[in-house]
């Protein structure tokens, strides 16, 4: 924590501007060795124009932001550099710092800082980085919602919840002479107390599927035989010619994929090669990565040809296939020898990519299916990843431990530890307390100056 560290902050490459950050105890003295102003005599938070120097080479001319702690990021005195954007000029000053005291910083360890020093907690240090890799409007609103501390108040006052039931219970076991009787505490309402922290706790287990919708998206697939319509599918969602079309069956032969966002949602699009039995080695490749794929789909859209029959294959592929499904027809502008009577309890929609016909039922499906529109205003207070949500069935089945151990009228202290131990539970999503190897785990996902 006593260490200098430096590192650059913005995507090196060409550009008008980079940023070179540095933080620690001895950082304005090693600028100050670097530029050609007094950096000492400078105020906090000012910006001042100077010169970087090596010796007395004038290496670029930048913009120096002083900030004293404990009033920054890390709560630790921090410069900022900014020069002119380009490789070369960046990585010199990089190396100059590196080479008159700094260390270069470990990916994400500006925010590791700024949590160990208290400056954020656990949920709030992760949302900064969903916020630096969101993609969608409903990514950005999620992450903010975080960042400004929404969910971490809502585990907070769970935790005070606990722990003023806690303190009931060992003011009654250890102090029982000493309770008014209008203040006994009775196992009715010890149960009814402990019914609503749970039902909390379900609650906000709950919210994980809705948040991972949110943060990763849906992964959707189309599938179907050769020449049904899936690549112009692709092509009128995507609104760009991503996979090739022509009449020839079987011209996808690998996986072509696109983004794009629906209600705020980003939907991971996936263009399969055409499911059918096959002699060509790519091809046939291709279809098993196929079925691999639709296993791994939060949605699945099967397209059929109206023109044709529905074969067996295709149909027991629809039956067999587990996640969310939607059947498309297409070609609806042709004559119809499709018996669509044997899809039964699927959502069915007919159109034609010719027309573009139908495809905006499609997405409106994909809306109802996931209340798209609904997420898109919700106050997302939700949890996101898996050691959050690890941590608070945690929480939870051990409160559900404890309403078992209070229906079989064990003694109260039995009962005061299992609400203890959901108590540090919830600290742990928040990092009032927490091991040093998820820690790292969790910030060697951010990138290196964050």
């Amino acid at each position: 924590m006593n260490e200098n560290i430096c590192a650059i902050s913005t995507a090196l490459g060409v550009g008008a501007i980079s940023i070179i950050r540095a933080s620690g105890p001895d950082v304005f003295n090693i600028v100050n060795e670097i530029c050609d102003i007094d950096l000492l005599s400078k105020a906090s938070h000012t910006v001042s124009y100077a010169h970087i120097l090596d010796n007395k080479e004038i290496i670029d001319e930048v913009l120096i932001i002083k900030m004293n702690a404990p009033k920054t990021f890390t709560k630790e005195d921090v410069i900022e550099i900014n020069s002119h954007g380009g490789i070369s000029t960046t990585n010199k000053i990089l190396e100059l710092l590196l080479s008159h005291g700094c260390r270069l910083a470990l990916p994400g360890e500006f925010t590791k800082k700024a949590f160990l020093n208290g400056r954020i907690d656990l949920v709030e240090a992760e949302s900064i980085n969903d916020l630096i890799t969101s993609q969608t409007d409903s990514q950005r609103k999620f992450a903010m919602n975080r960042l400004e501390g929404n969910l971490s108040k809502l585990i907070r006052n769970m935790r005070n919840d606990i722990l003023t039931l806690e303190g009931k219970l060992e003011v009654a076991f250890d102090y029982p002479d000493e309770i008014e009787d209008e203040e006994e505490l009775t196992y009715d309402e010890l149960k009814d107390t402990m019914m609503t922290i749970k039902d909390k706790l379900s609650k906000l287990v709950n919210t994980y599927q809705d948040a991972s919708i949110i943060k990763d998206g849906l992964n959707v697939s189309i599938v179907g035989k050769p020449n049904v319509g899936k690549s112009s599918i692709l092509n009128h969602l995507l609104d760009e010619d991503k996979a090739i079309v022509t009449d020839i069956a079987g011209t996808t032969r690998d996986i072509v994929e696109g983004t794009i966002s629906l209600n705020g949602i980003k939907l991971n699009l996936t263009d399969t090669a055409g499911i059918r039995e096959t002699e060509d080695l790519v091809e046939s490749i291709g279809v098993k990565k196929s079925l691999d794929i639709i296993s791994n789909s939060d949605l699945v859209i099967f397209v059929l040809n109206n023109s044709e029959e529905l074969t067996k294959e295709e149909l027991d592929l629809i039956n067999n296939t587990k996640v969310n499904k939607i059947v498309f027809i297409n070609k609806n502008d042709l004559e119809t020898k499709l018996d669509d009577s044997k899809l039964k309890d699927i959502k069915v929609i007919k159109g034609n990519t010719k027309d573009i016909n139908g495809l905006d039922e499609l997405k409106n499906t994909i809306v109802d299916m996931y209340n798209l529109e609904e997420l898109s205003t919700s106050d997302y207070n939700y949890i996101s990843n898996a050691r959050e949500l690890s941590l608070v069935k945690k929480a939870e089945q051990i409160v559900n431990d404890a309403i078992n151990n209070l229906n079989d009228t064990l003694p109260f202290e039995i009962i005061a530890d299992d609400l203890r131990e959901s108590y540090v539970a919830l600290g742990e999503i928040i990092g009032e307390t927490y091991d040093e190897d998820i820690l790292n785990e969790i910030f060697s996902k951010f990138c290196v100056g964050k």
